[in-house]
């Protein structure tokens, strides 16, 4: 990819995670967060959603040429936050102080002069969306099935 071209995405990418993750600033305190921990509220849909963008700034890191080490540990950053969505409330706290978006734009930057002439593999980026799209997938089916199981306990008392 062309560095202009480079750079023109990393912007894009950068101001993606700061919506997601740090939007919005509490006055008087150092304290931000964005669209994750509240689109996270809503049962089982929100946590997919923002699941959906994160996996979405990996594959552009993949495509960008990052290695894997680095993917790697942006996918370990998703797995955390998508692993805390599935608890209610808690979970939507801990992305406030988590931001696993602005983790991996910062991994992204660090590297990314690194690697600028290395070639992207395409089975590696194929294989990694799959990957991801599991993940995004199985924490909503286990989001729903959360939500079922305390919605039965609630029903039947």
């Amino acid at each position: 990819m062309p560095p202009t071209k480079q750079i023109s995405k990393v912007r894009k990418l950068r101001r993606l995670s700061q919506l997601l993750d740090s939007a919005i600033s509490i006055p008087g305190t150092k304290i931000s967060f964005g669209l994750d921990p509240i689109l996270g509220l809503l049962p089982g849909g929100g946590d997919t959603v923002t699941g959906g963008i994160s996996a979405y700034i990996v594959i552009e890191a993949a495509k960008m040429g990052i290695s894997r080490d680095i993917l790697w540990k942006m996918v370990g950053n998703i797995l955390i936050d998508s692993f805390s969505g599935t608890i209610p409330v808690v979970g939507d706290l801990f992305d406030v102080g988590w931001k696993a978006n602005i983790k991996n734009m910062e991994l992204l930057e660090k590297h990314l002069d690194i690697t600028e002439s290395s070639e992207s593999n395409t089975l590696f980026i194929f294989g990694l969306i799959l990957l991801l799209t599991f993940i995004v997938l199985g924490f909503a089916a286990i989001t729903f099935f959360t939500v079922t199981w305390f919605w039965s306990l609630i029903v039947s008392s």
